[in-house]
C-alpha cells in the first residue's frame, strides 16, 4: 500500500476581492492507488462533515503521493 495526501479545495474570494484557494480539509490515507485514495478520503470527509456529497463543501480534490523517507 502507498500513502497519499488528499486535499479538498474550494475557490473563494479573498479580502481584496481576488480569487484564492481555500483548503477545506487534508486527509492522509493508505491505498493501492490514487483512485482508491480519493474514494477513502471522500468517505472520511463526508462522515466528518455529516454530508452525502463532498462537493457541497469543496470544488475539487487534489491527491498526491506522500513519500516518507525511511
Amino acid at each position: 500500500m502507498a500513502h497519499f495526501t488528499v486535499r479538498f479545495l474550494k475557490d473563494v474570494l479573498g479580502d481584496q476581492g481576488h480569487p484564492c484557494e481555500a483548503c477545506q480539509r487534508v486527509i492522509d490515507v493508505d491505498a493501492r492507488d490514487a483512485v482508491e485514495a480519493v474514494a477513502l478520503a471522500t468517505q472520511q470527509f463526508c462522515q466528518f462533515r455529516e454530508i452525502r456529497d463532498w462537493s457541497l463543501h469543496a470544488d475539487r480534490i487534489d491527491v498526491q503521493p506522500a513519500d516518507f523517507p525511511s
